[in-house]
């Protein structure tokens, strides 16, 4: 894997990744904040999503439609995310266009307005976006499950936040967020693309060197799950003709010595999944156990798990569509039959072995392209630090049989864990 990369530091604490790629003239430039839903108290869920949509209202120098046309007249792209423990914009243009990105993310870190009418205008979109995400059968189940995994950590919040608060918080609310986080000490920008670096380090000194750095740190204190407290399970009914059935196990985080372990496990039980949120390539998970005893069997249509990178630890869940035909007991006890095999029984180094070549080929589609290889310079770094993406590789390939049988008896504990069921309005009298 290509290693070659500079770090910087700016003197107003903003830290900068360079990556030369000189396959394509372009360049993808990315701007992380380390905040997310898991810093935002109850009665301000929502808060760092909403910030986010308001970074495209615009500020003192540019319009909020000014802010699409400036980039898209280029050829370029763009876009913003709102995660558990990050936020993230990004950019990818043309290589002599780059400085249009600095521009525009230099200014809205000092410089957005937050418009009164365009907050109240934000409100509407986001409260729209959360109706549609309730109505979504799934989408509430997986809401569901995720708070009842959690006692008090803030990952059990929605990151769009709840109902009442996205009702209840004011302009200053939001603004007192944003100048709170949007710090260049608390922020991260990543490069990867066609450029000389010691070029492009001035030109983005000159955008970022000026601005301020008031960021003092947030004192808080989030005290991580190690361990969901006991069995729990969620039932929920509404409309449709589709039976979901979602488990949740904690997971460990993502800078723990399990994890990678974790991943394999997650590729035997359930297939390969990518960490690269913003996409690249795919793999089939047709071989993996869970998906030849219920799928290949009809006991379900389709069955997949779910692994996320965060600071703290989080949850694995294994989310299964029902064929119409089987009761969610009969999977469950299908799935439970699997569970147990593994943390029982031997998995032999063949099984590993394929489990890790395709883990390692969906990391791999994930730094396809450049924009891909700028996204984990700065991702990897939310959680833990670029050395863990370095060394991911041979980190999966350390991995032996007695990893997969520790790490899954000390996660998939059945008297540890979520069972969520979503039953259609017409199903009666399902339990589990």
């Amino acid at each position: 894997m290509e290693t070659q990369f500079l770090k910087e530091t700016l003197d107003n604490g903003l830290t900068i990744f360079f990556k030369e790629i000189h396959s394509a003239p372009i360049i993808s430039s990315w701007i992380w904040y380390r905040v997310g839903s898991r810093v935002e108290k109850n009665g301000f869920t929502g808060l760092s999503h909403w910030v986010e949509h308001m970074q495209f209202k615009g500020t003192q120098k540019f319009s909020g439609p000014q802010m699409d046309r400036v980039v898209a007249r280029e050829g370029g792209t763009g876009n913003a995310f709102t995660h558990l423990d990050w936020t993230t914009y990004y950019e990818t243009l043309p290589a002599n266009k780059i400085e249009i990105a600095f521009q525009l993310e230099s200014d809205r870190m000092l410089n957005s307005v937050f418009d009164p009418n365009e907050v109240e205008s934000e409100r509407t979109v986001i409260l729209s976006e959360k109706e549609g995400k309730d109505n979504d059968p799934f989408s509430r189940l997986n809401n569901q499950v995720t708070q009842s995994s959690f006692i008090h950590h803030p990952y059990k919040n929605e990151i769009i936040g709840t109902e009442d608060d996205l009702k209840n918080i004011h302009r200053d609310d939001l603004f007192n967020h944003y100048k709170n986080y949007y710090q260049p000490s608390n922020a991260i920008l990543t490069i990867a693309g066609d450029f000389e670096t010691d070029s492009l380090l001035d030109q983005v000194k000159q955008s970022f060197g000026p601005l301020p750095n008031v960021y003092k740190g947030i004192t808080q204190s989030i005290k991580p799950e190690f361990t969901i407290p006991e069995k729990k399970e969620v039932i929920l009914h509404g409309p449709g003709d589709t039976i979901y059935l979602q488990i949740a196990y904690r997971a460990p985080a993502a800078n723990d010595p399990d994890f990678f372990a974790f991943t394999i496990l997650d590729s035997i039980l359930t297939g390969p999944a990518s960490l690269n949120m913003f996409g690249g390539g795919g793999t089939s998970n047709k071989i993996s156990r869970l998906y030849q005893r219920l799928v290949e069997k009809e006991m379900a249509i389709s069955v997949f798990g779910g692994l996320q990178a965060t600071i703290d630890p989080f949850i694995y869940d294994i989310a299964v569509i029902l064929h119409p035909e089987r009761k969610p007991e009969q999977v469950l006890q299908q799935i439970d039959v699997e569970i147990d095999k593994l943390c029982n029984q031997h998995v032999n180094h063949k099984e590993i072995s394929r489990a890790i070549k395709q883990a390692t080929a969906l990391f791999v589609y994930g730094l396809e392209n450049i924009t891909n290889q700028a996204f984990w310079l700065g991702y990897s770094e939310m959680f833990a630090n670029y050395d863990w993406f370095m060394n991911y590789i041979n980190h999966l390939k350390n991995i032996h049989p007695a990893d997969i049988l520790r790490v899954a008896e000390k996660y998939l504990d059945p008297d540890h864990r979520v069972i969520g069921l979503y039953l259609p309005d017409q199903t009666q009298g399902e339990s589990l």
